[in-house]
């Protein structure tokens, strides 16, 4: 280790690392719990039985936080309930992530170096901390349901399972405890990459004139979305009413939609079908198109089917790549050609777009069914799927990232950038 990454590595007492890590936890748990809980009181689950509503807000906090909840049922000897659910309430992550993020990097705002050790240490502690804080999540998120079922035999099935049926929902602890902290330190680790003050060490600094400016791309251009999504939300509000379903949508899943949407503006497919009562929330095309007896694809052709603004999507998606690689462009050196922006582009677009395909998944399935056959659950049996064409969408990411980066180098050519000389005055 270096004399100078010695010296950084001991710029604070270690009782000042453990208050600034407590405090980065404190501030994203709290922003995750009050945007979790906004969003449930909107869409209605203050009214849910037993006073599930906490059970219910710390569930969807782990959910968010990388954390698997898992659902059970009872029914009987003889009858059975089969309950799934895969989403992530990413207005909840967001909102933690860049909370969190934000707290982290405060206290190294003034430095322009940092030790390897030190950045462990670091990120070690708040890691253990969120630990503590899903092991307090997880037992307070479970709780179980008593479910109502039509009964078309006259009270035979009703003497046969005895009582209601239960459906509940409790954390997966071991999962939990895995990708829970491997959440917080992947946040961390972006962190360190897109800020442009966030301290590296001596030996990886050289490495910033690349990665930062496309990962600060990416991340402005996934944020440009959201905030694309939120004016749209409001609109909604202000032409349609509806402002609890819309609360609660922003609140929950913005980022499910909007990102959904991007990948769609460049040319992606998802395929999925919901079935019964359950869907999917706005726009309504969205739910028509997957509404089908079989799994459907979800495209911007198809949505056109049912609203041909839908094809604003890929205008919107090019202006807006267009504008992060020109962002990347001039935030990287002066000497860089083109080409490599384009390879660059390429690269940050496709992890971005791999990572949106594996976050804005949704799979959720309920039935009940005796002997296993049929479904009892007097219409609450349904399902949601929604799953990416992972192969086609890299793709897409590849051919747009190429593209538009280096038309993003070409324009970035024509403005001074960081490391150009200024030239000679007569």
């Amino acid at each position: 280790m270096s004399r100078q990454e010695s010296v950084a590595g001991s710029a604070a007492p270690r009782p000042q690392l453990w208050r600034d890590a407590l405090v980065a936890v404190l501030a994203g748990l709290t922003a995750m719990v009050v945007t979790a809980a906004l969003g449930l009181w909107a869409a209605g689950a203050t009214g849910l039985p037993g006073g599930a509503f906490p059970a219910v807000v710390a569930a969807v906090v782990v959910m968010a936080a990388g954390g698997c909840v898992g659902l059970s049922g009872d029914a009987g000897a003889i009858a059975e309930t089969s309950a799934s659910l895969t989403v992530m309430p990413l207005s909840v992550t967001l909102v933690g992530a860049l909370t969190i993020a934000a707290g982290f990097l405060r206290p190294l705002r003034h430095r322009a170096v940092a030790s390897t050790r030190e950045l462990v240490g670091r990120a070690a502690r708040p890691a253990a901390l969120w630990l503590l804080t899903l092991i307090g999540l997880s037992a307070l998120a479970r709780h179980s349901f008593t479910v109502p079922v039509e009964d078309p035999t006259g009270g035979v099935i009703g003497d046969v399972l005895d009582d209601s049926p239960e459906v509940g929902f409790e954390v997966d602890i071991p999962a939990t405890l895995f990708f829970g902290p491997l959440w917080l330190v992947g946040v961390l680790v972006l962190a360190l990459l897109v800020s442009r003050r966030a301290p590296l060490p001596a030996r990886l600094v050289r490495f910033q004139e690349t990665v930062r400016p496309a990962a600060h791309a990416m991340v402005v251009l996934l944020l440009g979305y959201v905030a694309l999504g939120l004016v749209v939300g409001l609109v909604v509000v202000l032409t349609r009413g509806h402002p609890a379903e819309t609360a609660a949508v922003i609140l929950l899943g913005l980022p499910n939609l909007v990102w959904l949407a991007l990948t769609l503006g460049l040319g992606a497919s998802w395929e999925g079908k919901v079935d019964g009562p359950f869907g999917l929330p706005m726009p309504q095309a969205l739910d028509s198109v997957l509404r089908t007896p079989d799994n459907s694809t979800l495209s911007v052709r198809t949505l056109a089917e049912y609203d041909g603004r839908i094809w604003w999507l890929v205008a919107v998606a090019g202006v807006a790549l267009l504008a992060a690689a020109f962002l990347m462009a001039v935030s990287s050196p002066a000497r860089m050609r083109p080409w490599k922006h384009a390879a660059h582009m390429a690269v940050a677009l496709t992890l971005t777009v791999l990572i949106v395909c594996l976050v804005a998944r949704i799979s959720a399935h309920y039935g009940l069914s005796l002997l296993g056959v049929g479904d009892l659950g007097g219409g609450l049996g349904g399902e949601v799927a929604l799953r990416p064409r992972l192969w086609t969408a890299l793709g897409v990411a590849v051919a747009w990232g190429l593209v538009t980066g280096f038309l993003g180098g070409l324009l970035a050519s024509r403005v001074h950038r960081r490391g150009e000389e200024e030239p000679p005055t007569r």
